[in-house]
Parts: C-alpha cells; sequence; structure tokens
C-alpha cells in the first residue's frame, strides 16, 4: 500500500505539473485570462501529491515496511522515533523526496500569493517556471531516484538504520529541512526574474515582487548552515565547526552570491543600477543549489554528508547546464533593455560601497568554487587525484573576509551618490574608535598576532558603525528603528561581526592534547584540569554506548561517549562539550578501557569564544525576521538619490 500511494503521488506531481504548463501556456497565447487562472489549482495537485509521497515513506519507516528497497536500505526496528522520521532525508532518494513536498509548498504560497494577478504575464511565466522546476525532480523520482523500488524481504530481516553520524544528535532531525528550505526558496526569485526575462519587463517592478522571498529563502539557508556547522562540531569530535568539506562549501555557494544579491539589489532599486548583475546573481544563486545537489547527490566527492553514487548525478549536471544556458541566453537576448539608467557618481558613496562589497563576495564565491570543483575536473579530464584542503581555502578567504569587514564599517555611513571628507570624519568618529577599544581588549586578554588582532579591530570598527546607525534609528522611530530591510540589516550585521570575531579567535588560540589516563587521574590543557573518574557501559535500543566520567575543573561531571551501534557494526565517538562564553572545553575517547589496560584515551580540545558563533547566527536569524517587516517609507522627495524607473505592473 505505501508503494502504490507514494508513487501515485508522484504521478500526481508531475501530471499535475504538466497539464499546468501546457493550460498557462495556451491561456498565453489565446489571451485567455481564465486559463491562467487554473495555474492555482493545478499548484494544489501537486502538493498534494507531493504530500501524498511523503506520507507514505513516512508511515513506511514508522511500519519498517521493508517491501521498500528504501526503507529495507535506511530503516531499523532500533532506530529512535525522531530519528526514524528524519531517515527519509538521510540518504539520496528520500532527500529529493523532501525536496519535492517543499518545492510544492513554495509553488501553493505563490499562486495564493498572487491569486488576483495570474492573468499577468509576469506571474504566469514565473508559476510556469516554478512548475517546470517541479516538473524536472518529481521527473527524476519517478525514474532515477525512485524512493518507491519495491523489495522482498527475507523473513526475519531488520534494516541497517540510517548512518550512525546522522542518528545520535537532535540537529540531524532541523538541519537538513532548514537547508532545503533555503535552497528550494530561491526558486521563487529565480521564477521572477526569468519571467520578466521572457516578458521583457525588466524593470524594477520584478524585484519588488520577490525581495522578502529572496530574504526569506536566504535566512532559512543561514540558519541551515549555522545548525550544520552546530551538529558538525557536537558530532565529529574533530573540534571544528567548518572543515571546507565540498558539500559544506556547496552550500556556502548559494549563500554568498545570495548575500551580494540582497545588497546590490538596493542598488538597482534606488538609482537604477546593477539590473544585468542582479538578473545574473539571482540566476547564479538558484544555480548553484543545483549544483550543491549534485554534488551532495551524486558521490563524485568523499563527504560525511555525500550520499552513495548512482545514476542521478550526469542528471543533475545536466539540468545545471541547462539552467544556466537559459539564463544566460535571456540576459543575453534583453541585452539592450538592462541597460542601466544611472552610473557611479563617487567610490566613496553607498552604491560605490555596495558594488566594491559585491565584488569581493564574488571573489569569496569564485575561490570557494575554485578549490571545490577543480579536483573534479582535474580528476574527469586526466585521472589524477587531486585533493584542496583547508589551508587553500583559510588563506584565499581571510583577507577577502577582513576588506568585508571593513567595508561593512565604511558601508552604513556613506550617504548615497556622494560623500564628503568631513561627513565620513564625523560618523566614522565613534566607530573607530569602538574598533580601536576592541583591540586593546583584546591585547590585555593575550590575544597576538595580526591577523587575529586585525579581525578584531575590524570587528569593532563594523560593530559601532552598525550600533551607531541602530542608535539613531531608534532614536528617531522609537522601537521601529530595528525594523525593516535597513535597520533589521543592521542587527544582522552584527551577527556576522560576532560570527567573524569569534572565528579568528576559536581559530587562532585553540589548545589540544591527548592523554592516557586511569581511574583517578588528572590532565591539564590550556589551564583547565581534567579528571577520570571511572566508565560504564549502557545499553541503547540502537547501540550500546561506553560513557565516560570526565570532572572539568573540580566542578561539574561531563560524559563524553563511544557508541557502537549494533546494527551497522559501526563505533562512533560522541563528544561532551563544556561550553561557556569565554571557551569550549570539548572531550572525545580515543580508545575505550578494557580488561586489559583499564586505561582511558582522550582528546581534549579548548577553543575561545566558539559559544559566540552560535549566538551570532542566532542574532542573524532575529535580523532576518525584523528585515522582513515593513520599515518607514523613504519619501520621495527625500534628495538622497535620483529616482530609480519602478515599473507599474498590472493588476
Amino acid at each position: 500500500m505505501n508503494r502504490a500511494l507514494g508513487l501515485t503521488g508522484l504521478i500526481l506531481a508531475l501530471g499535475g505539473s504538466l497539464l499546468a504548463i501546457s493550460v498557462i501556456l495556451t491561456g498565453l497565447k489565446r489571451s485567455r485570462p481564465e486559463l491562467m487562472r487554473m495555474g492555482r489549482a493545478y499548484s494544489f495537485v501537486v502538493l498534494l501529491g507531493a504530500t501524498m509521497s511523503v506520507v507514505a515513506m513516512e508511515r513506511a519507516f514508522i511500519q519498517r515496511d521493508y517491501t521498500l528497497k528504501y526503507v529495507a536500505e535506511n530503516g531499523s526496528s532500533t532506530t529512535p522515533a525522531l530519528f526514524n522520521v528524519a531517515s527519509m532525508w538521510s540518504a539520496l532518494e528520500g532527500s529529493i523526496l523532501l525536496w519535492g513536498l517543499i518545492l510544492a509548498g513554495y509553488l501553493v504560497v505563490v499562486a495564493h500569493k498572487f491569486r488576483k494577478r495570474l492573468d499577468d504575464s509576469l506571474v504566469a511565466w514565473a508559476l510556469i517556471t516554478m512548475f517546470s522546476v517541479c516538473v524536472f525532480f518529481f521527473g527524476l523520482m519517478l525514474t532515477a531516484a525512485n524512493p518507491f523500488q519495491g523489495n522482498i524481504p527475507i523473513p526475519g530481516f531488520d534494516g541497517p538504520g540510517p548512518n550512525p553520524l546522522l542518528q545520535n544528535h537532535l540537529l540531524m532531525a532541523f538541519h537538513p529541512p532548514m537547508l532545503y528550505l533555503g535552497y528550494v526558496g530561491f526558486t521563487v526569485p529565480f521564477a521572477f526574474a526569468i519571467a520578466a526575462l521572457v516578458t521583457g519587463r525588466v524593470g524594477e517592478g520584478w524585484l519588488v515582487e520577490t525581495r522578502r522571498w529572496t530574504l526569506f529563502a536566504w535566512g532559512f539557508l543561514t540558519a541551515g548552515i549555522i545548525l550544520g556547522a552546530w551538529w558538525s562540531y557536537e558530532v565529529l569530535g574533530w573540534g571544528g565547526y567548518w572543515g571546507w568539506d565540498p558539500v559544506e562549501n556547496a552550500s556556502l555557494l548559494p549563500w554568498l552570491t545570495g548575500t551580494a544579491y540582497l545588497h546590490s539589489v538596493m542598488v538597482q532599486e534606488r538609482r537604477g543600477m546593477l539590473r544585468v548583475w542582479n538578473l545574473s546573481l539571482l540566476c547564479a544563486t538558484f544555480s548553484l543549489t543545483i549544483l550543491g545537489t549534485f554534488l551532495t547527490r551524486s558521490g563524485v566527492v568523499a563527504s560525511v554528508h555525500a550520499f552513495s553514487a548512482g545514476s542521478v548525478g550526469p542528471i543533475l549536471l545536466g539540468f545545471f547546464a541547462l539552467v544556466v544556458a537559459v539564463s544566460v541566453g535571456l540576459i543575453g537576448l534583453r541585452g539592450d533593455q538592462l541597460r542601466s539608467a544611472g552610473h557611479i557618481d563617487s567610490p566613496l558613496s553607498r552604491e560605490g560601497a555596495f558594488l566594491a562589497n559585491n565584488v569581493v563576495f564574488a571573489a569569496l564565491a569564485f575561490v570557494v568554487l575554485l578549490g571545490t570543483v577543480f579536483p573534479l575536473v582535474i580528476e574527469a579530464t586526466t585521472g589524477d587525484t587531486l585533493s584542496v584542503g583547508p589551508p587553500y581555502f583559510s588563506r584565499m578567504t581571510m583577507p577577502l573576509g577582513l576588506t568585508l569587514l571593513l567595508l561593512m564599517a565604511i558601508a552604513p555611513v556613506l550617504p548615497w551618490r556622494k560623500a564628503s571628507g568631513e561627513l565620513l570624519r564625523e560618523r566614522l568618529w565613534w566607530p573607530a574608535w569602538t574598533g580601536l577599544a576592541a583591540v586593546l581588549l583584546a591585547v590585555l586578554l593575550g590575544a597576538t598576532g595580526v591577523a587575529p588582532l586585525l579581525a578584531f579591530g575590524l570587528g569593532g570598527f563594523a560593530a559601532g558603525s552598525a550600533l551607531r546607525q541602530i542608535a539613531l534609528a531608534t532614536k528617531r522611530l522609537g522601537w521601529r528603528g530595528f525594523v525593516g530591510r535597513t535597520n533589521g540589516g543592521m542587527v544582522v550585521h552584527l551577527g556576522v561581526i560576532v560570527i567573524g570575531v569569534a572565528l579568528a579567535a576559536s581559530m587562532s588560540f585553540m589548545s589540544q592534547g591527548e592523554f592516557t589516563l586511569k581511574e583517578g587521574e588528572t590532565a591539564r590543557v590550556a589551564g583547565h584540569t581534567l579528571q577520570f573518574l571511572g566508565s560504564r557501559t549502557v545499553d541503547q535500543p540502537n547501540r550500546v554506548e561506553l560513557v565516560a566520567r570526565i570532572k572539568v575543573d573540580g566542578e561539574q561531571v561531563y560524559e563524553p561517549k563511544l557508541n557502537r551501534y549494533r546494527q551497522s557494526g559501526q563505533t562512533i565517538p560522541t563528544p561532551s562539550v563544556k561550553a561557556s562564553l569565554r571557551d569550549d572545553i570539548m572531550m572525545s575517547i580515543t580508545t575505550a578501557p578494557s580488561e586489559s589496560d583499564p586505561s582511558l584515551g582522550l582528546r581534549v580540545i579548548v577553543q575561545p569564544m566558539v559559544t559566540w558563533l552560535w549566538i551570532g547566527g542566532l542574532i542573524m536569524v532575529i535580523g532576518t525576521v525584523l528585515s522582513l517587516f515593513p520599515g518607514r517609507r523613504r519619501n520621495p522627495l527625500d534628495a538622497v538619490s535620483a529616482a530609480a524607473p519602478i515599473e507599474q505592473v498590472s493588476a
């Protein structure tokens, strides 16, 4: 039954998407608005089909229905309930199924939001684009990535369960859905960008329609990346939160281009500039989500995040190439209409700073993309194996990151068009003192090294600038000084600054050691004392835990674990972390005590300010939410910039 229900849902979603495209195109060709308005009804059909398939798959996991091959490969009677539900997206086919459900959800929301304008050609082509993406993904699930393939289990069969790394931390239930909400959410602004190019309505009207959708998707992607870093830190036990893993990079790439777009789009709205650039950024962002999907699900990269190889890889790569070709072709077709109406009067202006910001973000994206795909290109062309590790990424991204901190300090205080030297001195006075104070405080606390001190100083400089803007806004507007794209953006900036400073501190001043301890013995790392109090074995439904008891600094006891999963036979350590605002102490078991050797192998890593990474991520999410609320509308008579031509969209 589960298989039949799931396949029926996929067929319904695919059929609804194909019919919607046909009906809307017919309505456009024959000028029949009633047909164009039928797109909303078909969006509900697609959502119904996707929901049916997801319900069928979750029901199969709950029932341990091993007549489905996917459940037999990833399910188990011993998997805890929460992770049993999350098992659906623990491997290739199920993750694409979740992608399809989220895509269908966005489709319904867009169709409902624009329900009074479904006969508008811009909206119609946006829906056609989204339905076309649905055709690809649901078609993929009915062919190369079918999650409902049948299986004949032997009597008494029990599956291995999901990868042990994916069933030992609560974040695994939330990290992938957050990422997918971000990934898939970029389909909406991409669809409107394509619609604007197809219809020739490439003014600023389509920007107004999609800016909150872009911010919404960006916020989810940000939250997903932060949760992924947290999961890596809490689960993998190597002491880090970002290892420049190819799949990590795949999530970072659309975030970089999406962030660049959120800045440069303001230039287009205010000055009518950067039209080609903004369209290119949106198309690149969506294309990079497809490339990330290819890297994650094709098996071409070795990663804890990657799934097994299969025939889906070439199909995803082909779709990526198609998206790029269509995007470039349409932008080239509308080249004459995309010429900017304005120009940058001075580099010392808001638009000049935003352009510099975009150049840096583009450089960052290029560096990350090159380091990620270059080894794959070399292997595909020559057969040689090439590895690009963290040293490359760290050396290439560090100066760019410091440059971004500098721009974050200067850009908010710059006016549109041109700034005088006197104005800059006045507005940067207190932020500069904040930066100097941050450096002095860091030195007093023992910080050394040019790069870390630069990061602290520029972080303080940028924080002073953001706080100045927020203070001025709240003084003028009260609580509304925290909301709106500009003011909420300053809160996001504060979160980015906190993360930047925390990264510099945790990476530059990490201490670690490995110890062999007998019961009662102690070890010292970075001024902290750790005492081994003993160990015990705990039986869980899906694993056997060896639990070590470690007293830290003579106070609280922490319990790192070594987990042996029964079904897979894998042994996975689970570190324990003493977290504080000052530093984190991570304890991870390397060797377990035995009858022949009662000693415990313990790795200890001490890093300052790691907790501030998660605080900074929370501040970014809060700032994103504040940015979604409407701020004070600018008076059209305010002499801050030349008016950008805003296209009037017919109702």
